[in-house]
């Protein structure tokens, strides 16, 4: 991942994320998307990471900084590691499906 330059990272991010800030937003204010993660401060790690993505998508290119870069590059891996796992059968309703719009990526879109 080293040799990603901020272009690529930007590019990537794009297309692991396909959910609008605002769509995301309300997502993130529903008790599904409560229910899934894992928390040691009440907030879980998706939930939190969904909050920085609403930010930053709002972001001109040009202001995002270095810790939104490492951030959206943690999306990628995440959103990519979490597709990699799709269980069989219907994903609509389920814990899978919320961990992962939680992080900004409906794979039902």
């Amino acid at each position: 991942m080293a040799d990603k330059t901020k272009e690529d990272i930007y590019q990537e991010f794009r297309g692991a994320v396909n959910m609008a800030p605002k769509e995301l937003e309300e997502w993130l204010d529903t008790e599904e998307s409560k229910s899934v993660g894992d928390s040691d401060s009440g907030e879980s790690t998706g939930h939190q990471s969904g909050r920085k993505i609403v930010r930053i998508k709002r972001k001109k290119k040009d202001d995002l900084s270095g810790a939104d870069y490492d951030h959206m590059e943690k999306v990628i891996g995440y959103v990519h590691r979490h597709l990699a796992q799709r269980p069989d059968g219907d994903v609509a309703d389920t814990k899978w499906t919320y961990s992962l719009k939680n992080w900004g990526h409906d794979p039902t879109n």
